[in-house]
């Protein structure tokens, strides 16, 4: 396919997307199926040009004038990629499989549009509802932390230290260039090709022995902060695929007992072979049973219990740049309230001077700073470790840490902007 017809390509993509409201993977994959000429490198040239567009969607439509797919595709160009109005033009030839050629107006706001005048939430393309609750945390930055969620996102791996020391992973990578985290010693990032498409890492013998997992360093942040304890007992309430257990086996060398839980068997289920790939012996993994309390026993005995909070994802809107767009108010009060009840679960499993660790992908409030204090206010018995006791975890780099990121009383917040990483919140907190 020519970049025309890819563009597109894309434009019908996005179109479908908006009018479906279905998961833009989703329609990628059945477009995929039905296009069966497209190759490889078609499809992921595609996929790229709609998941930059949908990070920029709402600046693009203010640039364009309209919220058209074509629109937003066309002004992602310009916005997101840097072309110039003439290099759109080239694009848009209207020849055959190529979008119909730029109009006058088109062209005119190509050329002279900017973003000057956009509202917070349009500079920073997040939902307009969104726009009251990021401002009681970021105030005037709030278009601008929107804006670094609507970047790409990094590929960032973690060094499984069971199986290889960092310097050894990253010599076994040497011809992806990966270059250390900034904040986890645990982290090798590897810069992305130019139209986003990340190298195959799962094929790379590295991966494939269990000496490198893919995860954020965000998340690498948040379990070495919990500082799952050598020798001890951490149950892992909200699993997963199991990439903080993964983490956490790894930060207690292999000692002690991890016991991993979801109450989503479908979630939970890729952790029996990454557990075996990764050389962990330390892990219980309890499935849920229809009714039966697979935990009952773990009451009151836990050193450390793993609140890795189901939530809206708000901090996670670099790789999935379509759930911005399709949250609702709903949604959000749904997730405070299953977050609060896991809490409460959560408190039960420790022991007196046990630690609960509280993490979400979320930069909102609600999810996070108020979803503790609403806590304390439940559970008297508990208190927040001050994050100026935690992020010494991370050696020199924690120090660093404290000033980049956002801290406040209840907890610390890490956002692409300020520290480069995936939106993450992450509370420590000690039974008395």
């Amino acid at each position: 396919m020519t970049p025309a017809a890819r563009l597109a390509a894309a434009i019908e993509i996005v179109e479908t997307v908006a009018s479906s409201r279905r998961p833009v993977a989703d329609v990628l994959k059945d477009w995929g199926r039905s296009h069966r000429f497209a190759g490889s490198g078609d499809r992921s040239a595609i996929g790229s040009l709609v998941y930059d567009g949908l990070r920029r969607r709402a600046s693009s439509a203010f640039l364009m004038g309209e919220e058209s797919g074509r629109a937003v595709l066309l002004g992602m160009l310009r916005l997101g990629r840097g072309l110039d109005v003439e290099a759109i033009a080239a694009l848009c030839d209207g020849s055959r499989f190529a979008p119909a050629a730029l109009s006058e107006a088109e062209r005119t706001r190509l050329e002279t549009g900017s973003l000057d005048d956009a509202p917070a939430h349009v500079a920073g393309d997040y939902p307009e509802w969104l726009d009251a609750p990021l401002a009681v945390l970021f105030g005037e930055e709030r278009a601008a932390e929107g804006a670094a969620l609507a970047e790409r996102a990094p590929l960032d791996l973690r060094v499984n230290t069971l199986k290889a020391t960092p310097a050894k992973a990253a010599e076994a990578l040497a011809h992806l260039d990966p270059t250390p985290g900034r904040w986890s010693p645990l982290a090798l990032r590897i810069a992305l090709e130019p139209d986003g498409k990340a190298p195959p890492v799962t094929a790379e013998p590295a991966f494939i022995k269990g000496e490198v997992e893919i995860q954020d360093e965000g998340s690498q942040i948040a379990a070495i902060l919990a500082a799952p304890p050598p020798g001890g007992q951490v149950l892992d309430l909200c699993a997963g695929g199991g990439g903080k257990t993964l983490e956490c086996a790894a930060l207690m060398d292999n000692s002690g007992q991890i016991y991993a839980h979801d109450s989503d068997l479908r979630r939970l289920a890729p952790i029996h072979e990454r557990l075996a790939r990764a050389g962990v012996r330390n892990v219980q993994v309890r499935s849920p049973k229809g009714a039966a309390d697979v935990l009952a026993d773990l009451a009151g005995r836990m050193d450390l219990v793993l609140v890795d909070a189901p939530c809206t994802g708000t901090g996670t809107w670099r790789r999935n740049p379509d759930a911005k767009w399709r949250i609702r108010p709903g949604a959000l009060d749904e997730r405070v309230k299953e977050q609060a009840t896991i809490l409460d679960r959560a408190a039960g499993f420790l022991k007196p001077g046990g630690r609960l660790a509280y993490i979400t992908c979320s930069l909102l409030d609600a999810e996070n700073g108020a979803q503790i204090r609403a806590f304390l206010d439940r559970h008297h018995g508990f208190e927040v470790i001050p994050p100026a006791e935690t992020l010494p975890a991370l050696g020199l780099a924690g120090l660093a840490l404290r000033g980049a990121a956002l801290v406040r009383p209840e907890g610390a917040m890490l956002t692409p902007r300020r520290t480069g990483t995936d939106g993450f919140f992450i509370s420590v907190l000690r039974r008395a």
